[in-house]
Parts: C-alpha cells; sequence; structure tokens
C-alpha cells in the first residue's frame, strides 16, 4: 500500500471540486483531488451552462476566467413566452448584473489546465474510492490505481462526487435529515448542430407542456420539452421533436426556429433533494453530493461553487488561527442559500409546466405569468434570483 499525505482530501474533478483545489491552492493548502472518470470524459460531458454574476467574478479572481469572457455569450435578460405571447426580463435593468452561458465542461477544462499547470494533482480513473475515520482528526482516503491500493492522510475531506458519489452514503445511519421532492414530469432534452435562434434563452409556458430554448455556443444549441418521467425516446424521431419544439416555442411574428442535426437526446428527471447538515465531523459535503434542483433556475453549479467558497474560507480560517468557528457554521451558511435556491427553483418549475389534468393549475400560472410580465417588483424579484445574490 502507497501512502500519501495532504492537508484537504478531495473527491470528484467536477465543478465544486475543481473550484475548491484552485480556492485552497490560492490560499497555500495543499489537497489532492480524486475523479473515477477519465480526464476526457470530465472535459467532454455536456452539461449546464448558465452562470450567476457572482460565479462569473469568482471564476475571473481565480485567474480562470480568460476563456470564459472570450467564449461566454452575455446574456441580460430572458424571454418568458406564454399565451402566443413574448415578454422580456430585463436583467441588466432590474439588478444591474447579467449571466453568463458557458458550458459547465467548459468551466471545468479550465480549472483542470490552471490546476495541472500550477502543480497540483488530479489522480483520474482512481477505483473504489472509500472514505474512513471522518468522525476524528486523523480521516483517510482509500483508492485503487493501476492495481496498487492507496491510502491518503489528510485533516479533511470534501465531498464533491455528485449525487452518486460514495461520500454521503458513507454517513451513519440517522446522521442525515433528507428532503426530497419528485416532480411528476421530466425534460426532453437535445443538442442540435444549429446556431441559436434568440440571443437569449426563452421559457415558454404552453397548454402541450413547458419548452426552453437555450445554448451552448454560437453554433450548438440546447432545447427541452417537458415530457413524462418515463418517457420512451424510441418514440420521439427527430421529426416529432422539432415539430413540438415549433409548435410550443411560438411566440411572436418575427422569431423562427431553426433547425439541425440532433447530436445528442435524452431524459432529465426533476428532483428537488436537500441532505442536512452537509458535515459530519472531518467530512464536509459540497455541490450535488449534499443538494440537487430542478434545472429550471439554472443553479445547480453555481450552488457548488457558493458551497466550495463558504468551505474555503472556513479551512483558511482553521490553518490561519486553528479556529473552527467558521467550519462548524459551514452547513448552516450553506443551507440558507440552498433552500432560497430550491424555493426559486420550485416556484419556476410550478410557474411554467404543465400540470396533467388541472385546469385551475392553467388559469392560476397565467395569471403568475401575466402578474411576472407586468409588475416590475415581480419582474424584480426574478430577476435578482436569477441572477444569484453575493456569494457568502
Amino acid at each position: 500500500m502507497t501512502k500519501i499525505r495532504t492537508q484537504v482530501g478531495i473527491v470528484g474533478a467536477g465543478p465544486a471540486g475543481l473550484v475548491l483545489a484552485r480556492l485552497l491552492q490560492l490560499e497555500g493548502i495543499d489537497s489532492l483531488v480524486l475523479e473515477k472518470h477519465s480526464r476526457p470524459y470530465c472535459e467532454e460531458r455536456i452539461r449546464a451552462g448558465v452562470l450567476e454574476h457572482g460565479t462569473v467574478e469568482l471564476l475571473t479572481g481565480l485567474g480562470v476566467g480568460e476563456r470564459m469572457h472570450r467564449e461566454g455569450l452575455v446574456h441580460q435578460g430572458i424571454e418568458l413566452r406564454f399565451a402566443g405571447r413574448s415578454h422580456r426580463i430585463d436583467f441588466q435593468d432590474l439588478t444591474g448584473h447579467f449571466i453568463t452561458v458557458y458550458g459547465q465542461h467548459e468551466v471545468v477544462k479550465d480549472l483542470i489546465r490552471a490546476r495541472l499547470a500550477t502543480g497540483g494533482e488530479i489522480r483520474f480513473e482512481v477505483e473504489a474510492v472509500s472514505v474512513h475515520d471522518f468522525d476524528t482528526s486523523r480521516p483517510r482516503l482509500c483508492f485503487h490505481k493501476d492495481g496498487v491500493q492507496h491510502e491518503i492522510e489528510c485533516d479533511f475531506i470534501a465531498g464533491c462526487d455528485g449525487f452518486h458519489g460514495v461520500c454521503r452514503p458513507s454517513l451513519p445511519p440517522g446522521a442525515l435529515t433528507i428532503y426530497e421532492r419528485t416532480y411528476p414530469f421530466a425534460w426532453l432534452g437535445i443538442l442540435a448542430d444549429a446556431p441559436p435562434s434568440s440571443e437569449e434563452l426563452i421559457y415558454s409556458h404552453h397548454a402541450r407542456g413547458f419548452a426552453l430554448h437555450s445554448m451552448r455556443s454560437p453554433s450548438l444549441t440546447r432545447l427541452y420539452l417537458q415530457c413524462a418521467p418515463d418517457e420512451d425516446l424510441e418514440k420521439w424521431p427527430d421529426a416529432r421533436i422539432w415539430e413540438e419544439l415549433h409548435i410550443r416555442l411560438a411566440g411572436g411574428t418575427n422569431w423562427k426556429l431553426t433547425e439541425g442535426r440532433i447530436l445528442q437526446k435524452g431524459v432529465t428527471d426533476m428532483r428537488g433533494f436537500v441532505a442536512e447538515p452537509m458535515q459530519y465531523g472531518t467530512l464536509f459535503l459540497a455541490g450535488d453530493a449534499a443538494h440537487i434542483v430542478p434545472p429550471t433556475g439554472a443553479k445547480g453549479m453555481n450552488l457548488a461553487v457558493a458551497d466550495v467558497y463558504v468551505l474555503s474560507r472556513a479551512l483558511a480560517e482553521f490553518y490561519r488561527s486553528h479556529s473552527t468557528e467558521a467550519l462548524q457554521r459551514y452547513s448552516h451558511t450553506c443551507e440558507r442559500r440552498v433552500w432560497r435556491a430550491q424555493r426559486f427553483s420550485w416556484w419556476m418549475t410550478s410557474m411554467l409546466h404543465r400540470h396533467e389534468g388541472n385546469p385551475f393549475d392553467e388559469r392560476r400560472q397565467l395569471a403568475e405569468l401575466e402578474y411576472v410580465a407586468t409588475s416590475r417588483a415581480a419582474a424584480q424579484s426574478l430577476a435578482e434570483n436569477y441572477v444569484g445574490f453575493p456569494i457568502e
């Protein structure tokens, strides 16, 4: 067995783990990142791509924002479509801030490159990762790599390994309280080789179901249709998908949906999930390991970044002064933001999606959308939640 010593062991090389590693590196705190997938897998897996104003500022401050500012798409608002009409929510006017569309896999590329260029270590394609002794001051991480057993001795473990990772399930029974909501619909999502049909995201409420027009680059469009959680993709040939998108996204006389070759197709579950507390002894959970939000509010990656910022500040305070006060407050500090994001994501989801067989909800949704479209106060509430609150 090979033994390794570091200060913070990080499980997961997604945005949470890599941002934390970068933050700690700039504080002079040693860390090691473990990732079960290969580097190409991490850099090529296309997922979320809406960055809040605070996330953009943080990545810029970490020195990994050059390509993001060059290639990212700055959006100063979004469109809401309902009843055949379009209404723009002007973020810049309502909040003074904006969002940036820049794919999560692009963020990961930038962080990996910066990590390796500055001597930081990421162990890709590790197997059988396990966490031990996190109820003590000397926790351990064990893993296999190339047939060799390794053990990492550290001061703290950061579980940034996602919803299906090993860290959260390793906590003892009863250690966590789980809050969960499963929505009765899902998203059928496609990635199309087509330039975006709009300069900004379009959220559409329609009697046939919700639709979303998004993008990943000037040449790639990301589109979603509300569907059943158990939707059979075989029943959705490309022609049917485009036909349904044309119907649900219709709004405005001069707008036309641009079609293209469909590169990816899949169904995304809609759920809300929070595990409390986000810490146990010397093990700290961050990002999807601790919480999941429905994607309607574009909060997932931004919450992960906010979590690890709070954790990095607390770890820096510990190594400067040996104070554990901020570490003890970690979960409480993060949960305030997490639940605010859950509320906003639930509100956007419930306002925009079709509720099967409930005409009362249909009329209520239209009234809510009309209110947001005609009231500056209501629009401002949506805008300030969407662009994000300052990272604390």
